[in-house]
């Protein structure tokens, strides 16, 4: 699998979980577990309840994904 196989959506954060893992909420209605994606740890980038981020999503699970962005609002 390589990069161009993930699906991205939009989502809000809902619930932020053990292990910086969030409960997002897609703009579908759906409800998924992500985690931070290494940069935004890195970079030590703060994400809380009522954000809205950007993610990625395998094909194969649709239940989990990473989060790859922090939208600036």
């Amino acid at each position: 699998m390589s990069k161009d196989d993930v699906i991205e959506a939009e989502g809000k954060i809902i619930e932020a979980l053990p292990g910086a893992k969030f409960k997002v909420q897609l703009s579908n209605g759906h409800i998924i577990t992500a985690y931070i994606s290494g940069q935004l740890r890195r970079n030590y980038i703060r994400i809380i309840e009522g954000d809205t981020v950007k993610l990625e999503m395998s094909p194969y699970d649709l239940t989990k994904g990473r989060i790859t962005w922090r939208n600036k609002s």
